[in-house]
């Protein structure tokens, strides 16, 4: 059963993902791809983000992608992995290997955000040491009409949840330091900072 509420925009449901619903986490994820802002004009393709930040979840571990529903819309979305270092190796084997098929490697002199985003289709994800106590990651994004009214704490929750059931002892993310938005709503659910440099903080939170 989804977890429902009235907001000030009305009712909504975070209920588990349907694969039906992955266009719209396509689309979420280009309209708060940049640092929470539109990133739809920043990007010629504009399937390139969800290929990389939502699709591969989608698809692996479908068991952790949970929408928010408004309306008969998907208006937010949080999807992750219980195992960082299994996830790696999955979408390297099961994944990338079909978008290498579909984006040939830029040129070196390309600085475009497409060659940039389609880099990382062709590169390993390096091991981190923080995976052995925070082994999960996440990535959460909700559209403008979804925000202030406590669906990022209602989508959160489910999360963890599904990853205490399983037993997973802790997740990280990786959030823009450019988003001091984001960064305080993370600290407000629990998170700590484990890394932090110019460009991008590492924060973590731990149950076991």
């Amino acid at each position: 059963m989804g977890d429902r509420r009235v907001g000030d925009r009305g009712m909504g449901t975070v209920r588990a993902y349907r694969p039906g619903d992955l266009p719209s986490l396509y689309a979420i994820c280009r309209r708060t791809g940049d640092n929470g802002a539109d990133a739809t004009t920043l990007y010629r393709d504009p399937t390139l983000l969800g290929h990389y930040y939502v699709a591969p979840y989608a698809r692996l571990e479908p068991d952790l992608c949970f929408v928010l529903e408004q309306q008969g819309a998907v208006t937010g979305y949080i999807l992750g992995t219980r195992d960082s270092s299994r996830f790696a190796d999955r979408c390297a084997r099961e994944w990338f290997p079909q978008l290498q098929t579909r984006y040939p490697l830029p040129a070196a002199d390309d600085t475009s955000p497409d060659a940039a985003l389609i880099r990382l289709f062709y590169q390993a994800t390096p091991a981190d040491p923080l995976w052995a106590e925070y082994p999960a990651h996440l990535h959460i994004d909700l559209l403008p009409v979804a925000q202030g009214q406590g669906w990022g704490r209602a989508l959160m929750a489910r999360f963890l949840a599904q990853l205490r059931a399983a037993n997973v002892q802790g997740v990280h993310l990786g959030v823009a330091t450019a988003n001091p938005g984001a960064i305080a709503f993370y600290t407000r659910m629990g998170f700590d900072t484990l890394r932090a440099d110019e460009e991008t903080q590492v924060l973590g939170l731990r149950w076991a």
